[in-house]
């Protein structure tokens, strides 16, 4: 399921709500509606860069790109690469709305 956060001061982001509920459990929201005040902007902007920052202390290793493979079945035959989107990646364009939000002093809304 697809959540968009919509905001005056930025385009809409739109996230998967598996990706999008790290987020907002990390600012003690609820995933299924919800606002991020103009007020709470800026504690959500630090809160999310320190997480981002903590994400990147623990990049994905070798074991993730075997344990891909295991889970498949077929170790011997050719895949893709395993390409990991990292949480930053994931985060950003919400991160870039929340900044926006709190320099133009706007909420950010969800499920609405």
């Amino acid at each position: 399921m697809l959540i968009t956060f919509k905001s005056k001061a930025y385009p809409n982001v739109m996230m998967y709500q598996d990706h999008a509920k790290r987020i907002l459990d990390l600012l003690q929201k609820d995933s299924d509606r919800g606002v991020i005040t103009a007020e709470e902007a800026g504690r959500a902007v630090k809160l999310l860069e320190n997480e981002i920052e903590e994400s990147r202390k623990h990049q994905p290793t070798d074991e993730m790109e075997q344990d891909v493979m295991a889970h498949n079945g077929e170790e011997d035959t050719e895949h893709e690469p395993v390409e990991v989107v990292s949480f930053s990646t994931r985060a950003f364009p919400l991160l870039e709305m929340l900044r926006a939000a709190r320099d133009q002093q706007t909420d950010v809304l969800w499920g609405v």
